[in-house]
This record gives structure tokens, C-alpha cells and sequence, in this order.
């Protein structure tokens, strides 16, 4: 990939975004060190837009810088998983409070939508765990846009991140995706009675029984 192939946008944010999915894809693993010249060289720019990118995921908590040493893609401890799925819990627990109390009709048949989408994308016999991932974050990401908080968007958005360093192991655990889309089946139903309550209920049971699969 050469620099003339990169969007109009700031080299280092395009070259961040380029890291950060590599990241995700497994293509970096954890723990492994970032070989700075090589990436320059393969993506045909200077060390000092790379730099710059790294620093961007360094802020994320998706690259460690360590001193004389060099950039390396973030281990998560178990220490960060609790504490990442902890925050989150509370933060999208209580975003479910606010769209059964406050969203649209048409709001809530947007993530009925969605939730069809996750309901075909576990259909036994032909299970689709990349898209099973991919909607389910469509879903949590919808919900959070309808109960519109900007900063709470912006905290669980970096929270995610940190946490998309681990999901893919916890969905790959034998009966997860099935019992993770009861738990939407649930939230599902508490959004559409419109019972605030049992919607913040049902989202933090989700996160505890994500932490529990993840750990």
C-alpha cells in the first residue's frame, strides 16, 4: 500500500484507522511488538506520520509505548476486562433506562430490526459469528445514538475499542452466542414494554454474563 492510496484526510488518522483494524483482525496480536520501519515502509510514508498514529492508538489503550523499547499492541489482564465490562454495564445499562422511557416508535423498531438481524445470524446449522459480531455492535451503537449523551458515547466508544482486543475469544466459547442473544431477546423486550427498570436490568446482566464468557 503506498501513500497516494490513502484518503484526503490527515496521513495519521487514515494511517491510525489502518492499525487499529489490523489490530481487531488479529493481524497485530497482542503483545507482539510494532515493527515501525516496516510498517512505514509498506505503507510508503515517513516514520513520523506512523508515530503519530501510534500515539493516536496509545490514547485508545490499543498500543503500549514502552521507553527504549518501541510501541506493542496491548495485552488486556483480567484486571482491564473487569473493569472494561464493568464501566460499560453501567454506562449502556443505563442508556437502555433512557431509549424504554424516551425512544420513538419508529426508534424502537430500528433495533427491532437489528435484533432480527443477530436472530438470523445465529440461526443453528449455519451460525455466522463475524456478522453475529458485527450486528451485535450495530445494535449496542444504535441504542446509545438514540438515548443521545455525546460524552457517554464518546467513553463507551474508547471503552469499546479496548474490549474488541478480547471479544472475539469470548464469542468463540461453546454456547455464548446463543446465550448472548437471549440476553437481547430480553433487553429486547423490556425496550419494547417501555419498562425502564427491567431494560437497565436486562443490559447489566448482559455485560456481567460478557465479562464471565470473556475472562
Amino acid at each position: 500500500m503506498v501513500a497516494a492510496s490513502l484518503s484526503p484526510r490527515a496521513l495519521y488518522e487514515e494511517v491510525a484507522e489502518l492499525l487499529r483494524q489490523r489490530i481487531f483482525n488479529r493481524e497485530l496480536e497482542p503483545g507482539s511488538w510494532i515493527d515501525e520501519l516496516k510498517l512505514a515502509e509498506q505503507y510508503g510514508i515517513s516514520r513520523t506520520p506512523l508515530r503519530e498514529a501510534l500515539k493516536v492508538l496509545a490514547t485508545e489503550g490499543l498500543v503500549t509505548m514502552k521507553v527504549r523499547r518501541g510501541a506493542y499492541v496491548t495485552e488486556v489482564s483480567e484486571r482491564d476486562l473487569t473493569d472494561v465490562y464493568h464501566l460499560l454495564g453501567l454506562l449502556e445499562s443505563d442508556a437502555a433506562g433512557v431509549v424504554a422511557t424516551e425512544a420513538t416508535d419508529a426508534q424502537l423498531r430500528e433495533l427491532q430490526a437489528l435484533h432480527q438481524e443477530l436472530e438470523a445470524a445465529a440461526v443453528p446449522g449455519s451460525e455466522d459469528r463475524q456478522r453475529f459480531f458485527a450486528v451485535n455492535e450495530r445494535f449496542h451503537m444504535q441504542l446509545l445514538a438514540v438515548a443521545n449523551n455525546r460524552w457517554r458515547d464518546q467513553m463507551v466508544a474508547d471503552l469499546r475499542k479496548v474490549m474488541k482486543l478480547n471479544r472475539h475469544n469470548s464469542l468463540l466459547k461453546s454456547g455464548r452466542i446463543e446465550e448472548s442473544l437471549r440476553e437481547h431477546r430480553a433487553i429486547m423486550a423490556a425496550l419494547l414494554a417501555r419498562d425502564s427498570a427491567a431494560a437497565v436490568q436486562r443490559m447489566h446482566e448482559h455485560f456481567k454474563n460478557g465479562l464471565e464468557a470473556a475472562a
